[in-house]
C-alpha cells in the first residue's frame, strides 16, 4: 500500500500468465515445423484454460489495484467466462487456420490479447482504463475479421469494421471527456458522487455526455442504429473470428455497461434510461425484422445478435441489482448457445466450403449430431422450453417488467416469436429438404468438432434444466455492481 493505493501486481496474475501464452504461441508459430503448427490451437485454448483456473483462486475476495480495477466476484466471473470462450474459439479454429492462414499464432495471439482486453472493461473502475482496455479488445479484433487477406469480403469487412470502430471510440471518447469536465474525476465512485447532488448547471453537458458514451459502446454491442458493421464484418470475417465477434465481442461491451453505469451513472438514471429503452425497442424489433430476409447464414446470425442485444439492452434500461443478474444470466445462456450454433457452421463449412442457408440442405442425413445440436441452439436461441433461452429470458423479461417496463416485455415477446420463423427456416434445410444429388454420403466430422458441439449442447441443457445454481453464482457477482 502506499498512499492509501493498493498496488500488489499478484492481483493480475491470470492477465501476466495469458501475455505470457501470448509470446508462447508466437514463438512456437516461428519455429515449429509447418506440419505440427496445428497443435498452436491446443496450445492456445490450454492455456487460456489454464488462466481460467488460475482466476478461480480470487472467488470470494474483494481487492483493487490503485482504484482503476477492481479484482471481485463480478471479475472474476467475467475472467472466466472470456477466456472458456477463446479456449472453445481456438480449439474450433484449428483446421480452419491450418487450411486458411499462413500464420496461425499471430491469429492465436489477438484472440488471447482481446481476452485480456475484454477482461479489463469488466474489471475497471475508471474511465482511461475501461477505455484503453476497450480499445485492446477492438484493435485486436479489426485485424482477426481481416485476417483472410487474400479474401476481397474480409478485407471490405475488415476496413468498414476499423473505420466506423475508430468514429465510435471518438465519440466515446468525447463523452468521457464531458463526464471529467462535469465531475473533475475519471474515478466511478467519485463521478457518481459528484452527480449526485443538483446537476442543473451542467444539464446539457451532461446529456451529451450519456448520449456520445451510449453511442460508443452501443457501435461496441451492435445496437440499433449503431449496427451498421454488423451482417458485413460477419459475413466477411473468418467464420470463428464471427462466432468469436457475436459472443465475446457482445459480453465484454454488456461487462461494462453494467460496471460503468451502476457504479458511477446509476444516481441520474433518470437522464438516461429513455434512451436505452428507445434504443433496445428498435434493436429487437429491426433485428428480428431483418433477420428473416437473409439468405446467408453469418448475416442470419448477425441480425439475430442484433434481436439479442436488444433483449439485453432492456436490463440496462431498468438497471438494478435484479436486472443485472437477469441479464447477466441471458447473455451467458446467450453465448452458449450461440457458440454451439457456430461450432456446427465452423465444422460445416470445414467440410463443404459453403455457407448459404440452402447449403444446409440434407445436414441430418450426412452429419446427424451436427443437425440435432443445430436444431436445440437454435431452440434455445427462439426461448423454447427446455433449453437455456427460455429460462433465461423469462428471467430477464419478468425483471425487466417488475422495473415497469411493461411496453419494452411485450415488444421482446412479439419478436420472439418472429424469431422462431427464421430459426426454423434454417432447420428446415437441415430436417427436410435432401441432400443435393451426389452428396448422400455421410460427412468425416472430426472428433474434435463433434465433441465440442455436444459438450456445448449439454451446457444449452444445463442452463435450460437447472439454472438455479449458475444464477446464484451471477446474482452473487453483480451485487458487487450496486455496492
Amino acid at each position: 500500500m502506499t498512499g492509501g493505493l493498493n498496488y500488489d501486481y499478484s492481483v493480475f496474475i491470470p492477465e501476466f500468465f495469458l501475455t505470457g501464452l501470448v509470446v508462447a504461441v508466437v514463438a512456437l508459430d516461428l519455429y515449429v515445423p509447418e506440419v505440427k503448427k496445428i497443435w498452436l490451437s491446443y496450445v492456445a485454448a490450454a492455456g487460456l484454460a489454464a488462466a481460467a483456473a488460475i482466476s478461480l483462486a480470487w472467488i470470494n475476495k474483494e481487492t483493487d489495484f490503485a482504484r482503476i480495477v477492481a479484482i471481485d466476484n463480478y471479475t472474476t466471473y467475467f475472467r472466466v467466462f472470456f477466456m472458456a470462450t477463446g479456449a472453445v474459439v481456438c480449439l474450433a479454429s484449428g483446421n480452419l487456420v491450418q487450411d486458411k492462414f499462413r500464420h496461425p499464432g499471430e491469429y492465436y495471439a489477438l484472440i488471447i490479447l482481446s481476452t485480456i482486453g475484454a477482461v479489463g472493461m469488466a474489471a475497471s473502475r475508471e474511465l482511461m482504463t475501461a477505455y484503453l482496455s476497450l480499445e485492446l479488445l477492438s484493435f485486436s479484433l479489426y485485424v482477426l475479421v481481416s485476417f483472410g487477406k487474400y479474401d476481397p469480403r474480409s478485407n471490405e469487412a475488415g476496413l468498414k469494421y476499423l473505420l466506423l470502430g475508430v468514429f465510435s471510440s471518438a465519440m466515446f471518447l468525447y463523452g468521457l471527456s464531458l463526464i471529467y469536465g462535469i465531475t473533475g474525476s475519471t474515478y466511478y465512485g467519485v463521478i457518481a458522487d459528484g452527480l449526485s447532488g443538483n446537476t442543473a448547471d451542467f444539464s446539457f453537458a451532461l446529456l451529451m455526455g450519456l448520449v456520445l458514451i451510449i453511442a460508443g459502446l452501443g457501435f461496441k454491442v451492435a445496437a440499433v442504429p449503431f449496427h451498421m458493421w454488423t451482417p458485413d464484418a460477419y459475413e466477411g470475417a473468418p467464420v470463428a473470428i464471427t462466432a468469436y465477434l457475436s459472443t465475446t465481442s457482445k459480453a465484454a461491451g454488456f461487462a461494462l455497461l453494467l460496471r460503468l453505469f451502476g457504479g458511477a451513472f446509476q444516481v441520474v438514471h433518470d437522464d438516461w434510461s429513455w434512451m436505452i429503452a428507445g434504443i433496445a425497442a428498435a434493436t429487437m424489433l429491426l433485428g428480428n425484422l431483418v433477420a428473416l430476409q437473409q439468405h446467408n447464414i453469418k448475416r442470419l446470425m448477425a441480425y439475430s445478435s442484433i434481436g439479442q442485444v436488444g433483449y439485453m439492452l432492456m436490463g440496462i434500461a431498468g438497471l438494478s441489482h435484479d436486472t443485472a443478474s437477469a441479464l447477466v444470466l441471458h447473455m451467458t445462456g446467450y453465448m452458449v448457445s450461440n457458440m454451439a450454433i457456430f461450432v456446427v457452421i465452423i465444422a460445416w463449412y470445414n467440410l463443404t466450403g459453403r455457407e448459404e442457408i440452402t447449403d444446409f440442405r440434407g445436414m441430418r442425413e450426412r452429419a446427424p449430431l451436427l443437425a440435432g445440436v443445430l436444431a436445440g441452439a437454435l431452440f434455445s436461441l427462439a426461448g423454447l422450453p427446455l433449453f437455456a433461452g427460455f429460462v433465461t429470458k423469462f428471467i430477464l423479461f419478468q425483471a425487466v417488467t417488475n422495473a415497469g417496463y411493461f411496453w419494452l416485455a411485450g415488444i421482446a415477446v412479439v419478436t420472439s416469436v418472429i424469431s422462431l420463423y427464421y430459426y426454423l427456416v434454417v432447420m428446415r434445410q437441415a430436417f427436410v429438404e435432401a441432400p443435393p444429388e451426389g452428396e448422400e454420403t455421410i460427412l468425416p466430422v472430426p472428433m474434435l468438432m463433434n465433441g465440442l458441439a455436444a459438450a456445448l449442447m449439454l451446457g444449452v441443457f444445463y442452463v435450460g434444466l437447472y439454472p438455479q445454481q449458475l444464477f446464484d453464482a451471477v446474482d452473487n457477482a453483480t451485487s458487487f455492481l450496486f455496492v
